[in-house]
């Protein structure tokens, strides 16, 4: 099912020092842990104070998380920018898994914008389309949460080569887990593969990052798989994670 706020009834969040304290106990035991051990972890420690992020590029670690807590608060940044297809991805996602999409909305609808910052602010100020479109609205729908959950994984920039499994997110102040952060483009594949994982239509079209459709383009053959992302410009992240 979908809603458009976050997940409604969350029990009464833990302070931030008894939530840095279960970081610092976990971040050891947790750092070479699979992912389905990180997330059995994060659904016993956190329960419906958990939210899982996903861009809707593929349903993996939706399907992972599924697992570890069925009917799980599943984050989406509905940016008002996506294609159809991620769309269409979000809403099968949440057929099959039975999950709760939270979709984060901006303040602002992209006309509202267009009329206050100006015609398509992606293409004058990336940085600032994106934090008024994803940065705030996670801050905002994060608020309610004790830790949330992200695909990002090492392999995939050198802005995350070092990500850890469990962490304190200064940024949006909560815990932070990242069940894949050591998976390999192979072990995605294969995991897809073997449990026939929903996949978004555009990539097997071409696409291996998927972001706002205005800003995602196909990267040439041979090249980072991220650099058609804000292509042209020297943008590698959209502040979410970095």
């Amino acid at each position: 099912m979908t809603a458009d706020i976050a997940g409604t009834d969350l029990p009464a969040r833990r302070d931030d020092d008894t939530l840095r304290a279960l970081v610092a106990e976990a971040e050891g035991p947790l750092a070479d842990a699979s992912a389905e051990e990180s997330l059995r972890w994060a659904a016993e420690t956190f329960g419906d104070s958990l939210i899982v992020a996903s861009n809707m590029q593929d349903a993996v670690l939706v399907d992972l998380a599924s697992k570890a807590k069925p009917g799980v608060d599943v984050l989406f940044l509905e940016t008002g920018y996506h294609f159809a297809e991620t769309l269409g991805t979000r809403d099968a996602v949440a057929a099959v898994h039975g999950v709760n999409i939270v979709n984060a909305t901006p303040e602002q609808t992209v006309a509202e914008q267009d009329a206050s910052e100006g015609k398509d602010l992606f293409n004058r100020d990336p940085a600032r389309c994106c934090h008024l479109r994803k940065v705030l609205p996670l801050r905002n729908t994060l608020a309610g949460y004790e830790a949330w959950v992200t695909g990002v994984r090492r392999v995939e920039a050198p802005t995350r080569a070092n990500t850890p499994v469990v962490t304190w997110d200064d940024r949006n102040g909560l815990v932070k887990i990242n069940p894949l952060a050591a998976w390999s483009d192979e072990d995605m594949n294969t995991y897809i593969d073997e449990h026939g994982v929903l996949v978004n239509p555009l990539v097997p079209a071409g696409y291996p990052s998927i972001g706002c459709a205005p800003c995602t383009a196909k990267p040439a053959p041979g090249d980072d798989p991220r650099s058609g992302r804000w292509a042209g410009t020297s943008k590698t992240e959209c502040g979410l994670h970095g």
